[in-house]
């Protein structure tokens, strides 16, 4: 079911959410272990930032603060399959849209058409072209013998982002994932699969960061959004707010709806979100409803400078790409000076960007 959400006016550019980033300052790695990467703490009321290592978390959340994490489990979505000439194809699951059908980017997208059979890797069958579901997708109707899922596991590649294998293959490394990728590319607590990118801002915890946290009286509740096209497409209108974002599933559960929902509701409490996606489960939720309801839905709410936030109080993000809609939904939170002034003291004093790369934590 799509969600029924408020319009809320902005009159800014893409172009002014721009910034330069050293290209040897997106990570390719994560930080070993994960949770020493660093973390630069922006107050969200004006003030000098500090800087410290994600393994700080501890002493900087309040006992009763509320975090709420997504435990999304990244689908290993990419496939490389062949057309009946031969040509390879790469094929991107985005998310099943009936019995054995997916939508799919394609790519190269201008060598398929309707009706073609493209063959999957290890002779396991076909996948059919069905049709062109927008510019960026199709929809494609598997044909195999043997559970869809069972199969990606064996045959498909972690869906990293091409900026990574881009900038692994400027190191002279192979374009394409690695075996360590599968653990690598999916937090700790992942477990509902169905996102065909990672929740990054989650790649920072380990478990005995997890324990410490529970040690000190933080609430960690969890929820899920699958991320799909609509986290990470870019933005082309010339004004922001007439950019519409894909449609992506969230869910919460009767505990994590209360226990969010009291937090919330408390002023002694804070409610801390672990990434962009679990900031537009929550506030996708409160501005269809008015409060926090046990649910799955689709959502494609767009957060942009001008919004009202109505349930978080802090975020904990990555660095994220220009003229991006999760920096815009950042800077809606935090000011677009303050972010960007951040990311400027960043990208001064080493920081590492992206997927991969170090985090932020604005209170």
């Amino acid at each position: 079911m799509a969600d029924t959400l408020p319009v809320f006016i902005c009159t800014m550019k893409p172009s002014d959410f721009d910034y330069h980033l050293p290209p040897e300052q997106i990570a390719t790695r994560p930080a070993e272990p994960r949770d020493a990467s660093r973390l630069m703490v922006v107050p969200r009321g004006g003030g000098s930032f500090s800087h410290h290592h994600f393994s700080d978390l501890p002493s900087l959340l309040r006992p009763g603060d509320c975090l709420v994490i997504n435990d999304s489990r990244v689908l290993p979505a990419r496939l490389r399959v062949n057309r009946p000439t031969g040509g390879a194809v790469e094929l991107l699951l985005v998310k099943p849209v009936g019995e054995g059908r997916w939508e799919a980017m394609v790519r190269p997208g201008r060598k398929v058409r309707p009706g073609m059979r493209l063959t999957l890797p290890g002779g396991a069958g076909t996948a059919r072209v069905i049709e062109g579901e927008s510019e960026y997708t199709h929809i494609i109707e598997f044909e195999l013998e043997g559970d869809l899922f069972e199969f990606l596991e064996r045959e498909g590649e972690t869906p990293l982002p091409p900026y990574i294998l881009r900038r692994r293959e400027t190191q002279g490394e192979p374009r394409h994932d690695t075996p360590a990728d599968r653990e690598l590319y999916q937090t700790v607590y992942a477990d509902e699969s169905g996102s065909i990118a990672a929740p990054t801002a989650g790649l920072h915890f380990t478990t005995k960061l997890l324990a410490e946290l529970n040690d000190r009286g933080i609430d960690v509740q969890r929820i899920t959004l699958h991320v799909g096209l609509g986290t990470f497409e870019p933005v082309t209108s010339e004004r922001i707010e007439d950019h519409v974002m894909h449609h992506e599933t969230y869910g919460i559960d009767d505990p994590a709806a209360a226990a969010i929902d009291e937090a919330r509701r408390n002023p002694h409490r804070r409610v801390v979100a672990v990434g962009t996606t679990s900031v537009r489960a929550l506030e996708s939720c409160f501005a269809i409803h008015g409060r926090l309801d046990a649910e799955t839905r689709e959502t494609n709410l767009f957060i942009h400078p001008g919004f009202q936030f109505n349930v978080i109080d802090a975020l904990l993000t990555n660095f994220h790409l220009p003229s991006s809609s999760l920096l815009m939904l950042v800077a809606a939170f935090a000011g677009r000076e303050s972010i960007l002034s951040a990311y400027r003291e960043a990208i001064e004093r080493g920081y590492r960007f992206y997927s991969y790369g170090d985090a932020m934590f604005i209170d």
